[in-house]
């Protein structure tokens, strides 16, 4: 375990090297610059901001400077928000957008596990139907649909959640259906179809012939093998949740990484974009290591290597 855990970290680290890279040289060949706006500044004054943020000098020189300062922690200053570090910027924000993710996350892994082992035991019945229409339109419609009706059907038409904004309890709760509403529907496919491969395995026709009730079954056996697939999808779906859905920030008004994200590729704001990547590329890093080392618990009989 020790090994193979040290191999992933090895592994991390280039994977980290490799994407840092790649994001920082592809963000100059996109059109258009930091400090370029409807109302342009005059040549001295651009000159004299590229000087000060080291812009004027040679994007491999910028490249090995930031990567300098990346070995040290330092993921820069932004070049929107005068005066932010971006670490800065990560610790305050991140925490408003793993809040929501953490609630959204544990929702749709219980709901979605929930649904779908019911759904494999009632298999061809109309309550497995039902749930794999609403689990499909789940998994079909986008999610800023899924946004703009909960805003006009709770918030419009109903006026029982507010719209915007995370003040209350009671914001929070349209942002989390919208978040959740996905990976929730995804779930209960997979762990449907899991379950029904699982249900035909020669060990539950045996536990059901020595007088094993059909939950117990379920619980002790089928549910244990069955959940392993969605324990890989939850390494992804974990960093990205956590970090704020890009869009379903941006919708309801929220000040979370995911908004910082986007504002900072609308906006050029270079240190943000490379900081914001690279935070979220340590993140699905760590969670599919975590992902690989729960696998081990659930089923003892993987090996890790």
């Amino acid at each position: 375990m020790a090994q193979y855990i040290v191999k992933r970290i090895a592994l991390a680290i280039i994977t980290l090297f490799v994407v840092s890279t790649f994001t920082f040289f592809l963000m100059f060949l996109v059109p258009g610059g930091p400090f370029l706006s409807e109302k342009a500044p005059s040549p001295a004054t651009l000159k004299a901001l590229e000087e000060k943020y080291g812009l004027n000098l040679p994007v491999t020189q910028q490249y090995k400077n930031y990567m300098l300062r990346l070995l040290k922690g330092d993921l820069g200053t932004s070049l929107k928000q005068r005066g932010r570090e971006v670490n800065n910027i990560i610790a305050t924000r991140f925490p408003v957008s793993a809040k929501i993710g953490a609630v959204a996350i544990l929702i749709a892994v219980t709901v979605g596990v929930t649904l779908g082992s019911i759904a494999a035991l009632n298999r061809g019945k109309l309550l497995d139907s039902i749930i794999i229409f609403f689990s499909t339109c789940g998994i079909a419609v986008p999610g800023f649909v899924v946004c703009t009706v909960l805003m006009y059907i709770l918030g419009l038409k109903l006026n029982l959640l507010p719209t915007f904004g995370l003040t209350s309890g009671r914001h929070y709760i349209m942002p989390v259906i919208a978040l959740a509403f996905y990976p929730m529907s995804y779930i209960s496919r997979l762990m449907r179809s899991c379950m029904l491969d699982v249900l035909n395995q020669d060990y539950m026709r045996t536990a059901k012939a020595k007088g094993l009730s059909q939950w117990k079954a379920l619980f002790k056996h089928a549910l244990r093998n069955a959940i392993l697939p969605v324990v890989t999808y939850l390494g992804p779906l974990l960093a990205y949740t956590l970090t704020g859905s890009f869009i379903v920030e941006k919708i309801f008004t929220i000040p979370g990484l995911g908004d910082s994200f986007i504002s900072s590729i609308t906006g050029r704001d270079y240190p943000l974009i490379m900081g914001t990547t690279i935070f979220l590329a340590f993140l699905i890093i760590t969670m599919n290591v975590i992902v690989d080392i729960i696998y081990k618990l659930v089923d003892p009989r993987i090996k890790l290597s």
